[in-house]
């Protein structure tokens, strides 16, 4: 069984481009949630968390661009700069030993709505021959895997908001019981369009805040919906051994993956935590790791009445009541809002990060306690500490439970 290492980092979201402004972001709380512009929107969701100074031609031609989805245009530019960031272009290894898993929960869905307008309007003729390739959820992976020429494992998990957590443990997965040496990995969404606003919306899914400090809150009693955000986060993982032996960077180790299914309802979680809390159980344990080991955890924690609620329960269930009581559990999606399938990468980035830096980003915009969610959320401000294991919990729409487990790099 191999290590698996954290080597390279790409990020396009609404609080920045670059990891480093990313992650400045992320620690000094400062959220990217803003109202809506750009789209028709007739709903009454009114903020959004929308990428902002994106070019794709600063990373793809120009025609290449216009064929793409824009959650494929993020998903390539940010694999082009997490490659940049690991240092190589891991060209020494078998293309067919380094793959690529990357998934989107909805995918081209700005596609789908332009093509359906179109077909409405002016009929099936005028419909493009590009609207299927472009709209498909597999297409980021498959872009990358043409852009880069690796031939490994390549595909896309489709599981909501647990998507890029499963990708990133899937290719875990791969790296440590020898089927790659190195893999990209995360996921990519770009789904604030008028029909996705509007699906949402109706479910009761989105707040309607329209102060946007007040919009994402976890944890906080007020709380009343997730902010749909967009953006990529894709991430470079490689074994140990050829990562140490080209002098890589190393962001952090990856230990541990833990998936299970609530089989419980289509969109809310399981009450009693139990399947939530196997999967968070499953990881530390791969790593040979136990609750008192747990240094902190970025919960899933999307700002509905019912996910931290419920989340809560996994916890503690997870790590006992008196370690979850001692453990610090954020939720950085205060800052980023709710990037659904690109939102496991992201948030397993920033634990990765906030084992390097001793870190620990805080729960931004928290004021009113609730006392069902009895955690210790980091409000408002990030604290340091020298933190050597951290959990990232995603829970999906249908019942979809990730969490990767990550141990800061020590040699």
């Amino acid at each position: 069984m191999r290590r698996v290492v954290i080597t390279g980092a790409g990020v396009i979201s609404p609080v920045g481009n670059t990891v480093e402004s990313f992650w400045e972001r992320i620690v000094s709380g400062k959220h990217g949630i803003a109202p809506i512009t750009g789209i028709d929107n007739q709903t009454a969701i009114k903020v959004a968390a929308q990428v902002r100074d994106f070019d794709p031609t600063q990373w793809i031609d120009k025609k290449e661009a216009k064929r793409m989805d824009r959650y494929c245009q993020f998903a390539l530019a940010a694999a082009m700069d997490a490659l940049k960031d690991c240092g190589s272009d891991l060209k020494d290894l078998d293309p067919y030993r380094v793959g690529v898993i990357v998934g989107s929960g909805i995918g081209g869905m700005e596609t789908f709505e332009a093509s359906y307008g179109n077909y409405l309007q002016k009929g099936p003729k005028r419909v493009s021959v590009f609207f299927i390739p472009m709209m498909i959820s597999n297409m980021a992976a498959g872009n990358i895997s043409i852009k880069t020429g690796f031939k490994g494992v390549n595909y896309a998990p489709v599981t909501a908001c647990a998507t890029s957590s499963h990708a990133v443990g899937e290719a875990f997965h791969n790296i440590k019981n020898g089927y790659l040496d190195a893999c990209i990995t995360g996921g990519a969404e770009a789904a604030i369009t008028p029909l996705a606003l509007a699906g949402f919306a109706n479910m009761g899914a989105l707040t309607e805040a329209e102060d946007p400090d007040r919009a994402s809150i976890p944890f906080d009693a007020e709380r009343s919906g997730f902010v749909m955000a967009e953006g990529s986060t894709i991430l470079v993982l490689e074994e140990l051994e050829h990562a140490k032996a080209r002098g890589a960077h190393i962001y952090a180790e990856i230990v541990g993956y833990g998936a299970t299914g609530d089989a419980y309802h289509i969109t809310s979680p399981s009450p009693t935590g139990d399947a939530a809390a196997r999967g968070m159980q499953l990881s530390f344990e791969e790593a040979g790791l136990t609750a008192e080991d747990v240094d902190y955890i970025n919960a899933h924690g999307t700002s509905t009445p019912l996910n931290e609620r419920y989340e809560t329960i996994a916890i503690k269930k997870a790590l006992g009541e008196d370690k979850a009581a001692r453990t610090p559990v954020s939720s950085t999606k205060s800052v980023t809002g709710h990037l659904l399938g690109a939102a496991g990468a992201t948030e397993a980035l920033v634990c990765a990060l906030a084992l390097e830096n001793g870190i620990i980003p805080p729960t931004a915009g928290y004021k009113v306690a609730d006392p069902e969610c009895d955690l210790d959320c980091v409000p408002n401000e990030a604290r340091k500490s020298d933190i050597r294991v951290a959990l990232s919990n995603s829970l999906g729409f249908g019942g979809h439970n990730a969490t990767l487990c990550l141990k800061k790099y020590e040699g």
